[in-house]
């Protein structure tokens, strides 16, 4: 027995002498039949093309997933390379401080040394003028000196002889009193 029901079969039955189609007890039955299996069919189909869509968005999200992780790794590798090349700078600038401190240490030694020498050069004018002013003064000393040595034994001779001394004989006396102060 046919379970399926054939559609110009019905056809035919519908156009023959009654007016209107009049399913029989079997007919329900083939038709419960029929339905049944489209139904499992359209199930079926529907369930593979539900798996065919899940399998899709399975795919697509493990791609995502999976470009996610390139990218990931991309960035990570990118931030190392950021890092390396930060460190690399900071090495630099240190690098120039540390230079630009020695050059500054060493120009304050070079200004302390320019001050230095400075300072000795003006102590050793001091020292110099110091030195003039003391010998142009024992010098004066040393003259007014003389000079009142001079007059003194002009005056001391004098009163020892009881007379007076000429002009000129002060003169020589004071000269003789040099000579022998400066031997």
């Amino acid at each position: 027995m046919n379970h399926f029901i054939y559609w110009p079969r019905l056809a035919a039955q519908a156009t023959s002498s009654r007016a209107s189609l009049i399913l029989s007890a079997s007919n329900w039955s083939h038709l419960t039949a029929q339905i049944i299996s489209f139904t499992i069919c359209g199930a079926a189909a529907s369930q593979v093309r539900l798996q065919k869509g899940v399998s899709w968005f399975s795919r697509k999200r493990r791609q995502r997933i999976t470009e996610g992780l390139a990218n990931a790794e991309r960035i990570k590798a990118e931030l190392t390379r950021t890092e390396a090349a930060r460190q690399e700078v900071l090495a630099q600038a240190n690098t120039q401080a540390n230079k630009l401190i020695e050059e500054a240490r060493a120009a304050a030694a070079r200004v302390q040394e320019q001050e230095t020498q400075k300072a000795i050069a003006e102590a050793a004018q001091i020292i110099t003028k110091a030195r003039e002013a003391a010998a142009a003064e024992k010098a004066r000393t040393m003259a007014e000196l003389r000079r009142e040595i001079g007059r003194l034994v002009v005056e001391t001779t004098g009163r020892v002889t009881g007379k007076v001394l000429t002009p000129q004989d002060q003169q020589r006396l004071a000269e003789e009193t040099t000579r022998e102060l400066a031997a």
